[in-house]
C-alpha cells in the first residue's frame, strides 16, 4: 500500500509539475516586456529602469514626434516634479505579435486611464506597434511607435 502511494504521489508529480512551472513563451514575454515597460517607465516614472526594458538606440515615434532615450528620460524628470501627480493605469489588448528569432514584433491597442484621488480625469487610447531584439540580458524593445486614437465623447 505504501509502495501504492508513494508510486502515485510520484506521478502526479510528474504529470502536475510542468503545468505548474510552464516557461512563458517569447511572444508571453514580449507581451509582458510591453506592460512591465509601460507601468515602470511612464506610470511610475522609474528612469533607473530604461535599459530593463529598452535598447541603448531605442527609439518612439509619438504623435509624429521622434523621442530618443534622452528626450524620454526628461518627459521623466519634468513628470516627477509635478506636486500633484496623476496615477496611470495602463491595459493592453494585444493584436498579433509575431517572434522570428533574435527579433519580435508586436502591435496592441493601448488604454491609459489618469486618475487623481480616485478620481477618472482622463482617458487615452492609442493604436501601437514595437519592436524587440534578444539580448544576452533578456528582450529588449529598439523601437515603438504610437498612434493617438480620437474616441467619441
Amino acid at each position: 500500500m505504501k509502495t501504492i502511494a508513494i508510486f502515485s504521489l510520484g506521478l502526479l508529480s510528474f504529470v502536475l509539475l510542468p503545468l505548474l512551472t510552464k516557461a512563458q513563451t517569447d511572444e508571453e514575454l514580449i507581451q509582458n516586456l510591453i506592460q512591465d515597460s509601460f507601468d515602470d517607465l511612464f506610470s511610475g516614472f522609474k528612469s533607473e529602469k530604461l535599459l530593463d526594458y529598452y535598447t541603448e538606440d531605442f527609439l518612439l515615434l509619438e504623435q509624429g514626434e521622434v523621442w530618443d532615450t534622452e528626450m524620454i528620460l526628461g518627459y521623466f524628470e519634468r513628470a516627477k516634479q509635478n506636486p500633484n501627480p496623476v496615477l496611470r493605469t495602463n491595459r493592453f489588448e494585444f493584436i498579433e505579435t509575431k517572434v522570428s528569432g533574435n527579433t519580435a514584433w508586436t502591435a496592441y491597442h493601448n488604454y491609459a486611464t489618469f486618475s487623481r484621488n480616485g478620481e477618472v480625469i482622463q482617458e487615452l487610447y492609442w493604436l501601437e506597434s514595437a519592436t524587440a531584439l534578444k539580448t544576452e540580458n533578456g528582450w529588449r524593445l529598439d523601437m515603438l511607435h504610437s498612434t493617438r486614437v480620437r474616441t467619441e465623447q
